[in-house]
């Protein structure tokens, strides 16, 4: 079949992403959907495909903790394309992976402390790569968390502290000692929110004629999902077996709606990423707890900070390459 766009979901085959991947391509049996992530061991592409009674999810791998891999995979995205399908315009651009470590401080291959390296350095160079074949009017939807706000509720997880992107890229020993893995994990998804608004900002100065949308989402709370997979083996036992059975409960004892099953988060993110309605066509810079537009974080629409994050991942993203310098230097 000749499609005529493309949806990419980074963390697309597992929980959130392989709901919201799902959904995308029920609403969108005319263009190639692609789930990429560092391994596809339960065949979720396959499943999609059989579930849908369709042919159009394809898996690509992608492991945002090695920039090299996510350089070969925008290389090999232009190359691969049929003579007639090459190029294929993406349609929404769907940066929904995300890891926490909640002990020891992790690096990345790049030398990046990995929570800020995954959830947002490779998802930054990802984008950049990509950007000369987002069609016009793309979305670029990014996959947050409410962790970010400390106004809100996060169940213990301590609140986000941005103090500048270098710090966070690379924190000295005595940094890393009083900033726990789930404070990292927060502060990742504040620099998620952050660039998302610097994002916004740079596209309607560098090419607001593209009509490129960005929007960042909090999924909520999902029981079940791989975020936990690193944690320990109580807490992932409780994670998997018992949380995502006493959603309801969970929902009475923390006074909070915002606890979901994946599939409920994941129908919230695909509308995001390809529904129609007026609710979120054409909407950029906003912040969406699942469908509903809510104001995020203070700190989030601080601009110094936002502009503290941008213009530190330009630079360090942009001194790799010189294609990577190319793409970059059109968004300073």
């Amino acid at each position: 079949m000749a499609y005529k766009s493309t949806v990419i979901v980074t963390g697309g085959t597992s929980g959130l992403g392989y709901h919201a991947a799902l959904d995308i391509a029920r609403a969108c049996p005319d263009s190639q959907v692609i789930i990429s992530s560092r391994s596809d061991k339960e065949q979720a592409a396959a499943s999609i495909n059989k579930t849908l009674g369709q042919s159009n999810v394809i898996y690509k791998p992608l492991d945002l903790a090695d920039l090299a891999n996510v350089r070969d995979y925008a290389k090999e995205f232009t190359a691969s394309n049929t003579a007639a399908q090459r190029h294929l315009p993406i349609r929404a651009l769907v940066l929904n992976a995300g890891l926490q470590f909640p002990n020891e401080v992790k690096t990345t291959v790049d030398g990046l402390e990995a929570t800020f390296g995954i959830n947002h350095v490779g998802h930054a160079l990802f984008f950049h790569l990509l950007v000369p074949y987002l069609a016009d009017h793309a979305r670029v939807v990014i996959t947050a968390s409410g962790v970010h706000d400390p106004d809100q509720m996060t169940g213990g997880i301590p609140p986000p502290i941005y103090t500048n992107a270098e710090e966070l890229a690379h924190p000295t020993p005595e940094f890393s000692a009083s900033h726990s893995g789930r404070q990292r994990y927060a502060t990742s998804k504040l620099c998620n929110v952050l660039w998302a608004y610097a994002l916004t900002r740079h596209l309607a100065e560098r090419a607001p004629e593209r009509g490129i949308t960005v929007t960042a989402m909090d999924p909520g709370l999902m029981p079940g999902t791989g975020l936990g997979r690193e944690a320990g083996a109580v807490a992932r036992f409780l994670w998997h077996n018992v949380m995502p059975r006493t959603i309801p409960v969970l929902r009475a004892l923390t006074r909070s709606s915002n606890i979901h099953p994946p599939a409920e988060s994941g129908a919230a993110l695909a509308w995001l990423a390809v529904g129609e309605d007026a609710g979120v066509k054409d909407v950029t810079g906003k912040y969406f707890e699942g469908r509903r537009e809510i104001r995020s974080s203070k700190d989030s629409y601080n601009v110094e900070k936002q502009e503290d994050l941008w213009q530190w991942t330009v630079g360090f993203l942009s001194g790799r390459d010189e294609e990577a310098r190319r793409r970059f230097e059109e968004f300073r």
